[in-house]
């Protein structure tokens, strides 16, 4: 997933996903405005395997890290990034297993649809619990993310998981002991966004013996 090569930068006209606005607005009188940009609002679940005393996530290259992570150069007409000084490791993030929440089914149901589709586990829609839900992006999105916990054991296994190929995904699934999460969820040096951080400090909080 990180062998990146041919990268070209150039302005996003029109999108599936995401779609940029300009808000203007009067605050206390004084005539304001802000570039945002609207998305699908969408879910999180963190997975532990009680077979093995691990937490299930997914790791992916993530374009919009990669880009924060290069440097990109003006070559005549087109902006790129030189794949042989920026590899696409740098792109490679570690996430909760998530999903965007764009057809006509619950938050719930969007969540068993994704375990199964990453991580390849056949989760009964009872078992997922739901944690808590909160504002992604506020400066730019402002799109709600609603977390679950959901327990697994090699016995739900159904596949291999890593996403639906059919639409470009390109996921693998990683177990980290629980002994080590903490570690890892702290390690600087991993990509990695601060949902995945929050709802391991929760297990901890709620659900560790």
């Amino acid at each position: 997933m990180d062998n990146i090569t041919d990268v070209f930068v150039e302005e996003c006209t029109k999108s599936r996903y995401l779609k940029p606005l300009r808000l203007k607005y009067k605050q206390n009188e004084e005539e304001k405005s802000w570039d945002l940009i609207t998305e699908h609002d969408d879910i999180a679940v963190l997975l532990f395997n009680k077979s093995k005393e691990t937490f299930v996530f997914v790791k992916q290259f993530r374009p919009a890290i990669y880009l924060n992570n290069s440097e990109t150069e003006q070559k005549k007409d087109s902006v790129t990034i030189d794949t042989d000084k920026f590899p696409g490791s740098l792109g490679i993030t570690y996430e909760l297993c998530a999903g965007i929440i764009d057809k006509d089914i619950s938050p719930a149901e969007t969540a068993k649809m994704e375990i199964h589709e990453e991580c390849g586990f056949d989760v009964p829609l009872e078992s997922i619990e739901h944690v808590t839900s909160y504002r992604a992006g506020v400066g730019t999105t402002g799109s709600k993310q609603y977390l679950f916990y959901a327990e697994v054991t090699e016995e739900m296994r159904t596949g291999q998981g890593g996403g639906i190929v059919e639409e470009g995904e390109m996921i693998d699934v990683i177990e980290i002991p629980r002994s080590e999460v903490m570690t890892f969820v702290m390690d600087e040096s991993i990509n990695k966004p601060v949902g995945i951080m929050f709802a391991v400090l929760w297990y901890f909080q709620n659900k560790a013996n």
